[in-house]
């Protein structure tokens, strides 16, 4: 069931205390920027619900405030491959080939999938309860908002690689140290909190993967992973761990 596209609906800063709790952190110019762009997803993108479920204000507000989060101090423009947002009730049941529970390993089989992000112009999947939850409850490190849209962020460039395009060969050459040297580590089968295990999948799975990270366990990921952070908040243009501190 699709929804007909509109912006903020009457009532959306109570949608937003309620469901939304990074909201009670932010000043009021990140609350502004947010709500402009929460306003531009819900204007410019088809919003669909799967399986006879039903989209409401709720759904649509908490889903596009938490993907507004990502583009804070960046611009809508990274949103512009986004042409849909499905929504299911609860995870997606998918069959085939995925990721083991170890790095390295493969599963075959009926698999719950919580969020999909189709490159080019293709839509993202999440589901509901899984996005609710985050929104509410933030500090698990996994948001499937924050990830699933961190996979359309990578694809601008055409390349799903876990590098977003950066501003000049510099950063690009920092950023490869320093993700390298993670990404491999966990492939290793190293602990490294709070990025969690998933992210040594490949190399596009641990960019969603630390960003989920970044937004959701801030303070965790600047104490264990200075590094990560550092870059991860140059390139988003954002100190959400200064900001929990408030």
């Amino acid at each position: 069931m699709a929804l007909r596209r509109r912006g903020l609906p009457d009532g959306w800063e109570r949608i937003v205390d309620r469901q939304v709790a990074v909201w009670h952190v932010l000043d009021a110019g990140e609350r502004a920027t947010l709500t402009d762009t929460t306003d531009w997803l819900l204007r410019h993108k088809h919003w669909e619900a799967a399986h006879e479920f039903a989209l409401d204000d709720d759904i649509t507000v908490t889903i596009a405030t938490q993907a507004a989060l990502l583009t804070l101090g960046l611009s809508v423009d990274q949103y512009r491959e986004v042409s849909a947002i499905v929504v299911y009730p609860t995870a997606m049941q998918s069959r085939g080939v995925y990721a083991g529970p170890i790095p390295g390993t493969l599963t075959d089989g009926v698999t719950p999938v919580l969020g999909e992000a189709h490159d080019g112009r293709g839509p993202v999947l999440l589901a509901w309860d899984q996005a609710q939850a985050a929104a509410r409850d933030p500090g698990s490190g996994h948001n499937v908002v924050f990830h699933e849209f961190a996979h359309k962020i990578d694809m601008l460039d055409n390349v799903t690689d876990g590098t977003p395009p950066l501003a000049n060969r510099r950063d690009l050459d920092r950023w490869v140290e320093v993700c390298t040297e993670a990404y491999e580590s966990l492939r290793a089968g190293a602990d490294r909190p709070p990025l969690q295990a998933y992210g040594a999948t490949n190399p596009a799975e641990f960019f969603a993967v630390a960003t989920e990270a970044f937004f959701d366990v801030p303070v965790a990921l600047e104490a264990n992973e200075p590094n990560l952070y550092e870059i991860l908040r140059d390139y988003y243009r954002q100190d959400p761990a200064a900001r929990s501190r408030r």
